[in-house]
């Protein structure tokens, strides 16, 4: 067994060691234990920092793009909002231990369906250190130990992080290796850790598409997938044209570099004309650039010209691209099923939305579109685990087994069957 196949059963052996403890220790320790985490995340504020400034440096250097910085960078305030993720995940209720079904049988068997937890999660991310915590916070409320791998470019970011992260799991009477980092990025430990059989109950790989299908071609345990957030938002003839406008450029410049941004707008013809000079303009003066189709490249009117360096004409595979930066692809359809097939076979099924006033458009968008998440006259940024009210979230699934959409604590368990007899035997 060669080094780094030493190092990855290393964690695994002490994983599942952890995972054992957790299953068992009382809600009250594990909320602690969050409460401590939160406490030291804050205690090391300036070592995390440090940390992370080497690695911004270094990805600005090697020509990072401005979205990968984004989703890069810590501040003092997004350190705070991680330390209050913990804090909040530490209030929301206990998934494990809850009974989900009860029932008697006529010979008198007693049956419960109970959630418990999954046992060791490995978790495979890019980019976010913020991630490492809201990871830590949900694995351990739902009572597994989980195995992070994040990238090379969040490194030193990421080893502060987890190092305090463990700090508080030790004040706190818990053990240490259910929070572990592996200390490298070679792109072997992807590998190892798929093939992690009987150790890894769960892969979760969150980042490029190419990782995902490294992932997925390689790994022989399970795997939830996040691919591509292709989200679209699209403005029915029926919208109102001020909270549309307000929408989109929402859904579009908040934060151009996450998954749950809107990479296609899609107008409906009849207001067309109208509509999109104005939130043209507007997306224009932000930065965007727009890629139309012909019909609303006519739209635009001389918004065109007077903006040739951001206004370009769409190819087809802009429908089919994830963008991550202020870009944004537009076309004009006919009505809401020509959205709705638009959608089906351009999108990615992680996040749509549609703007519209009238109730049964929006309910045939709403069943037509297979997304883990539609919206009604609401930003696609909201597909958030904060915003769902999941304390945080370990990723959005675009799966549907076992999991779909923002992955909070629930989605972290499986359950099992408890049976109560008094002697009872079967003929």
């Amino acid at each position: 067994m060669d080094g780094l196949a030493q190092l990855i059963a290393q964690l695994g052996q002490q994983a599942r060691a952890a995972a054992r403890v957790l299953a068992t220790t009382p809600a009250a320790r594990i909320d602690a234990a969050l409460a401590a985490m939160a406490k030291e995340l804050l205690v090391a504020q300036t070592d995390i920092l440090k940390a992370n400034a080497a690695d911004v440096g270094a990805a600005k250097a090697a020509g990072q793009t401005l979205a990968l910085l984004d989703r890069l960078t810590l501040t003092p305030e997004r350190l705070a909002k991680c330390a209050e993720g913990l804090r909040q995940v530490a209030a929301l209720p206990h998934p494990v231990g809850a009974v989900l079904r009860e029932w008697t049988q006529p010979n008198g068997l007693k049956f419960a369906k109970v959630r418990v937890p999954l046992g060791v999660i490995g978790f495979i991310y890019e980019s976010r250190p913020n991630v490492t915590v809201d990871a830590a916070g949900l694995c351990l409320k739902s009572g597994n130990a989980v195995i992070l791998r994040g990238g090379s470019e969040a490194l030193r970011s990421n080893t502060a992080i987890t190092a305090a992260l463990s700090r508080g799991l030790s004040a706190a009477g818990l053990p240490a290796h259910a929070v572990q980092l592996v200390p490298v990025t070679d792109r072997d430990t992807v590998r190892l850790l798929g093939e992690a059989v009987g150790v890894i109950d769960l892969l979760i790989p969150r980042g490029g598409r190419g990782l995902i299908e490294t992932v997925v071609q390689t790994a022989r345990i399970p795997v939830i997938k996040h691919y591509d957030g292709i989200c679209t938002v699209y403005v029915d003839r029926a919208a109102d044209l001020v909270m549309a406008e307000k929408l989109i450029v929402n859904a579009k410049v908040s934060r151009p570099g996450v998954c749950n941004a809107a990479e296609t707008l899609l107008v409906h013809r009849d207001i067309a004309a109208k509509f999109l000079p104005v939130v043209g303009a507007a997306l224009i003066k932000a930065g965007v650039q727009l890629r139309l189709d012909d019909a609303a490249r006519a739209a635009l009117g001389d918004l065109v010209t007077r903006h040739s360096s951001l206004v370009t004409a769409a190819q087809p595979a802009d429908f089919r691209t994830e963008f991550l930066d202020l870009i944004l692809a537009v076309k004009i359809v006919d009505d809401v099923a020509a959205a709705i097939e638009h959608i089906e076979t351009h999108g990615s099924h992680h996040t749509d939305t549609i703007v519209t006033a009238d109730a049964a458009t929006a309910e045939q968008f709403l069943a037509g579109v297979d997304s883990a998440v539609v919206l009604w006259n609401a930003s696609t940024r909201f597909n958030d685990g904060h915003e769902f009210g999941f304390g945080a979230e370990i990723g959005i699934s675009t799966d549907k087994l076992h999991a779909r959409g923002p992955m909070g604590l629930e989605e972290l368990t499986s359950y099992k069957y408890v049976v109560r007899g008094s002697g009872q035997t079967r003929g």
